[in-house]
């Protein structure tokens, strides 16, 4: 899924996949990690850490937010370079454990 613009904005492509997967309480969390998200043009992962201190980063792109109190985990890739951020996966914390055990995020 492709969340983004040159200035990190939504398009609508990304709520209907959200719609789509199995956790609709998520949405609400995700449309206010989203309106910070708009608001900004991350340089890298330490600009991203001045608004999500919990953040995650694997690799040179992937980025793993807890979004709603923890109870899910964001999983995107941050292309910095472009203005870019590309949604990956909405997991809770069990999805989100078995795909990191089986390398497969």
């Amino acid at each position: 899924m492709y969340c983004g613009g040159g200035d990190f904005s939504a398009g609508v492509y990304f709520w209907a996949q959200v719609r789509e997967q199995t956790h609709p309480d998520a949405e609400r969390p995700l449309k206010i990690w989203l309106v910070i998200v708009r608001l900004k043009h991350y340089s890298g992962p330490p600009a991203v850490r001045e608004d999500f201190a919990s953040a995650s980063f694997l690799g040179k792109w992937r980025t793993v937010f807890n979004i709603g109190g923890n109870k899910y985990r964001l999983v995107v890739d941050m292309r910095y370079d472009l203005g870019r951020i590309y949604i990956r996966h909405v997991l809770t914390h069990e999805e989100y454990d078995r795909r990191t055990q089986a390398d497969s995020l």
